[in-house]
């Protein structure tokens, strides 16, 4: 039997395609409400809490002591919410290349599946119902055995909207699905932020996809134990003998 117990995944980008909407988003959000925001930049900090980019942006600009500092957060990330969550109430949703087949494949090996993210709750459940994936889910956005998913995970059900590169996402699936230690888990994202979550969350294996938002050279500069051209490689016989045999 694997001593692998459980697979925490990210959305966008990694089980859920991305083809920079988000950084779009982004980007519309900044323009219209006076944020000074470059692409490049806002690309960097994919995976975090996406309020916490808000502020971060926002410091940068004018400081966090000025005193519209505050509202300027809140605008533009009342702003994002109305422009992401129209994206995804009224675009095309799917997940990425091979990842209903490693699902699949998962649930066969009684792994348990969860998933973490930068986005909030809201969004976070329109993009699991376009897609189906919370069926059998429960009021705290945990399953069974039957469905899709066995945990969905948000900034917004941690202290203070920490999301990564902070450990606490993952270290909440785990709590959550009755799971005590992180060497029986793995983290897979296609960020900087998720490989250091996963690194931070001292799992057993922390890997990254080089479909989603950073390429392989940009996710290299990283710790990690392997970088997967799509989440398909995870059924390539050297990674799935590690999942499996450990």
């Amino acid at each position: 039997m694997s001593k692998v117990k459980l697979v925490v995944f990210d959305m966008a980008g990694t089980t859920v395609k991305d083809q920079n909407e988000v950084q779009n988003c982004f980007l519309e959000a900044a323009a219209t409400t006076g944020l000074d925001a470059k692409a490049e930049r806002v690309n960097s900090m994919m995976g975090w809490s996406k309020k916490i980019v808000f502020e971060t942006l926002w410091q940068a600009q004018i400081g966090q002591e000025h005193p519209d500092y505050s509202t300027k957060v809140e605008t533009s990330f009342t702003k994002f919410k109305e422009i992401l969550e129209n994206h995804y109430k009224t675009q095309l949703v799917e997940p990425t290349n091979g990842c209903l087949e490693i699902f699949t494949w998962l649930r066969t090996q009684n792994i348990k599946i969860a998933l973490t993210t930068g986005f909030y709750r809201e969004v976070t459940n329109i993009i699991l119902h376009r897609l189906g994936w919370d069926k059998n889910l429960n009021g705290d956005y945990i399953g069974d055995n039957k469905s899709i998913i066995q945990a969905s995970i948000t900034p917004t059900e941690i202290y203070n909207n920490e999301g990564r590169p902070k450990p606490y996402m993952i270290q909440k699936a785990m709590y959550k699905l009755g799971i005590k230690d992180s060497q029986t888990v793995i983290k897979i994202g296609d960020t900087p932020s998720d490989l250091e979550a996963g690194i931070n969350a001292n799992c057993l294996y922390t890997f990254g996809v080089t479909n989603g938002t950073h390429t392989k050279e940009q996710l290299a500069q990283y710790r990690n134990d392997g970088l997967l051209n799509s989440l398909l490689e995870l059924k390539v016989q050297n990674v799935q003998q590690l999942i499996i045999n450990n």
